[in-house]
């Protein structure tokens, strides 16, 4: 996994952590955009430090890639496609 410069992982939660490194096993070469800078919708999961954004440059024509990476990160997690990147939160545990 590679990092835009000026992202951090520092405050990210634990749970988002895991996530990465099992998206880091499945696909080494991912760039992650964002964490908790830039600027994000006002109730964005960014500022709870619950949500990372990655390039989707990186998964090459896969159509369905959003799919894969919910299996990967778990149920606890949303994927969304938002244009040239993947938007990946943590809602919590699910019952």
């Amino acid at each position: 996994m590679l990092l835009k410069p000026g992202v951090s992982l520092a405050r990210l939660c634990r749970p988002c952590r895991r996530a990465l490194n099992k998206l880091d096993k499945a696909y080494p070469d991912f760039v992650i955009t964002s964490t908790d800078e830039g600027l994000h919708c006002a109730s964005s999961l960014h500022y709870a430090n619950q949500a990372f954004d990655i390039r989707k440059r990186a998964f090459g024509d896969l159509t369905i890639l959003g799919g894969a990476l919910e299996r990967i990160c778990g149920p606890a997690f949303d994927v969304i496609e938002e244009g040239d990147h993947f938007h990946i939160e943590y809602e919590g545990e699910r019952k």
